[in-house]
């Protein structure tokens, strides 16, 4: 896939106008590279193709390897490792190990989480952010496609007809 050095940003005034803009780019074969709002819109992951998140599956299996870690090692530091008579307490006392284990299995899970996460959306260190436009940040919906030079005009006219306020072409 070629790098895409141009783009256009659509602003809209309303969360219906910029799913409808969504769609009608998308069925023009308008590659739609983000939009931005300020507050979650029900439906524009969805318009967007974006997929589940697979995190939660991640924070199962990282949670599971903690609550096994954690247990494990009890385990052997009380039964093999350190043994300690304490009270008259049997050595591989299962429910004096469930705090531990418990810690280990959301402890495990975070970090799983978090290493995915950054991993994932390529927010390690020396990541470069893009910033389209200066004004996404403010109280307005955005759409930003990418396009071909010879399509500028099909793809501002399309922009248009769904409602969008302002097109800005930017490098």
């Amino acid at each position: 896939m070629k790098k895409i050095t141009k783009y256009i940003s659509a602003f809209y005034e309303d969360e219906e106008d910029l799913l409808i803009g969504i769609k009608k780019l998308k069925e023009n074969n308008v590659n739609v590279l983000d939009a931005f709002t300020p507050f979650p819109v029900h439906g524009l992951d969805k318009a967007l193709g974006i997929r589940r998140s697979w995190l939660p599956r991640v924070g199962f299996i990282g949670g599971a390897i903690g609550a096994l870690t954690g247990f494990f090692f009890q385990k052997w530091v009380f039964t093999e490792g350190y043994q300690m008579a304490i009270g008259g307490k049997p050595f591989f006392a299962i429910p004096s190990f469930i705090p531990v284990t418990f810690e280990c299995t959301v402890l495990f899970a975070a970090f799983f989480m978090v290493f995915a996460f950054l991993f994932r959306s390529k927010l390690g260190l020396g990541a470069e952010n893009k910033i389209y436009d200066l004004k996404i940040t403010d109280d307005r919906f955005v759409v930003v496609a990418g396009f071909d030079e010879n399509k500028s005009g099909e793809v501002k006219k399309q922009m248009e007809a769904a409602g969008a306020t302002i097109i800005e072409v930017k490098e």
